[in-house]
């Protein structure tokens, strides 16, 4: 297996504290240096479970000391939850996430986890097998403490971590040398089928499905790419698949998010190995799902076409600095985006307030959508003299 794919690389970001809605507290900017000391080992090993070792994987996998370490509490604390909601708040609590596409606390994956925690949601997570153990092992440290303080000042939990390798439906799908490799020791029952089916065990049903996987071949330009590995640049492009999987499991009512890029309809040189082709599919297949679920189950399906932001994974890319610059200086608005944005975006999406909004792509990029001439083209260095 290649090593996670440039294909998200442009929607990922550093993530900051999200200031959500449902927070009746003003977050100062001095809450990223909240300092939570040694305090967060004791503190998280008297929770619940991090994993269902029974299903996520054998219990050898595990010092017998960490078998039944636990990583979970309330995502709201009590005393914001009785505390008067001002204004037209995002209210989520009751709901269960699962949000597939988590490896590291600097991505809108897990942007988007911490605003759907802000406003109440229970978190369950999905990450790519070979980053599963120093994913849990961060976590585990505190090394994500900073970036888990939500706007009341509590910490974002996570309920559960499951493995997950989207790009494999189904046990057979797997081949011999992934089977082997030893990236994948340890772990267990990580094709798409399999994790849908280990949370309907362990939770019963979703309220809420976010798409932000994207691990897949390294990229090349489209007319290099066969057939083959133009299907794999996945999960992006085989998002009904994944939708099908969990979709049994989601309670009707549900809403599910997923995260697409401009390069779907716009020429972006260097987005290559067929990303921009899996995207445009992820965006067709977010219009036929949002049809079908809701005619079957009243579930709603939206996808967010974010902006440039600058991450660890984002490197890979290789221009990913001259895109963001591009954006800041051709765009509607001209400031950084953030992470936060569009975390928050996908929290409104999947609540009561977007419950008339389904089938649509929604741009939190500051408007470079809507841009027909890069104003710092030469050609336009006049225009505003």
């Amino acid at each position: 297996m290649a090593a996670t794919s440039a294909a998200s690389s442009l929607q990922m970001a550093t993530t900051r504290p999200s200031i959500s809605a449902a927070s009746s507290k003003v977050v100062k900017a001095g809450i990223v240096g909240v300092n939570h000391g040694n305090a967060s080992w004791d503190k998280l090993t008297s929770t619940r479970h991090l994993s269902n070792l029974g299903c996520l994987r054998n219990d050898s996998a595990l010092p017998a000391s960490k078998k039944s370490f636990s990583f979970s509490t309330k995502a709201m604390s009590e005393s914001s939850e009785s505390k008067a909601s001002s204004g037209l708040p995002i209210d989520l609590r009751g709901k269960r996430a699962f949000i597939a596409g988590i490896a590291d606390d600097n991505g809108y994956g897990w942007a988007i986890a911490k605003s759907l925690a802000a406003a109440g949601a229970e978190i369950l997570v999905g990450t790519w097998v070979p980053a599963l153990n120093i994913f849990e092992t961060s976590l585990r440290r505190g090394k994500f403490d900073q970036s888990r303080v939500l706007p009341d000042g509590s910490l974002m939990e996570i309920k559960k971590v499951y493995p997950l390798d989207a790009v494999f439906d189904t046990p057979d799908d797997v081949p011999e040398d992934v089977k082997a490799n030893k990236r994948y020791a340890g772990s267990s029952n990580w094709t798409v089928q399999e994790a849908a089916e280990c949370v309907r065990q362990d939770f019963g049903s979703i309220d809420i499905l976010v798409h932000s996987l994207a691990n897949g071949p390294e990229a090349r330009t489209l007319s290099e790419t066969v057939l083959q590995e133009l299907y794999s640049v996945l999960p992006d492009g085989r998002s009904s698949d994944i939708f099908s999987h969990f979709l049994p499991i989601m309670n009707p009512g549900g809403a599910s998010i997923s995260l697409t890029y401009i390069a779907s309809e716009r020429i972006i040189p260097g987005y290559g190995g067929g990303m921009s082709s899996a995207k445009a599919a992820l965006e067709s297949d977010t219009r036929v799902l949002a049809f079908e679920a809701g005619r079957k189950q009243n579930i709603r399906v939206n996808t967010i076409s974010a902006g440039p932001l600058g991450s660890r994974a984002a490197k890979a890319i290789g221009f990913i600095d001259t895109m963001i610059e591009y954006s800041y200086n051709n765009a509607p608005i001209q400031k950084t985006l953030t992470a936060d944005e569009v975390g928050n975006a996908a929290a409104f999406l999947v609540s009561p307030l977007a419950s008339a909004i389904t089938g649509a792509t929604i741009y939190v990029d500051n408007g470079l959508n809507s841009m027909g001439v890069a104003l710092d083209s030469p050609v336009f260095k006049d225009l505003n003299k």
